[in-house]
């Protein structure tokens, strides 16, 4: 254990979020998402609910600034729907750690399939909600909070 960092974090997750770079993704994907056969670097949260893991990376992990959607949830399929409470979770903890942040943005299922493609890793989690699936990109951290 260390202080001022969530138990949440694995070793393994914990040094993933510290070698990403700005620019780099991280895809928080719930218990359906098909990680393994979309990425090689699978991180398993087993277990836990990507609004706790979010609630833990995002006041150590700065989003980037420079992009118009650093955010990215994947939409519904046409006849299916989404549970609004899930966005709107998430948006509060963006609101909460990241003020500022631009709303997030929604693409289509298979356009987020592709972009997972290319993240830096994906975490499995154990959320059983179906669209809960997000992505952060990484941004630069304001020399103000860097901590020595």
């Amino acid at each position: 254990m260390l202080k001022g960092i969530s138990p949440l974090f694995s070793p393994e997750l914990l040094a993933i979020l510290y070698r990403m770079g700005h620019g780099d993704e991280i895809v928080l994907a719930d218990a359906h998402f098909p990680g393994h056969s979309v990425h090689p670097l699978v991180i398993r949260a087993d277990g836990l609910p990507i609004d706790d893991l979010l609630g833990a990376i995002l006041p150590l992990f700065a989003l980037d600034s420079y992009v118009p959607d650093p955010v990215v949830m994947m939409a519904p399929m046409a006849h299916d729907t989404a549970d609004p409470a899930v966005a709107a979770s998430y948006q509060t903890l963006l609101d909460d750690h990241s003020p500022g942040t631009p709303p997030i943005h929604f693409i289509e299922r298979f356009a987020f399939y592709e972009r997972a493609k290319t993240a830096f890793a994906v975490v499995m989690t154990g959320d059983t909600r179906k669209y809960a699936n997000i992505i952060l990109k990484k941004g630069v951290t304001p020399v103000s909070e860097i901590v020595y």
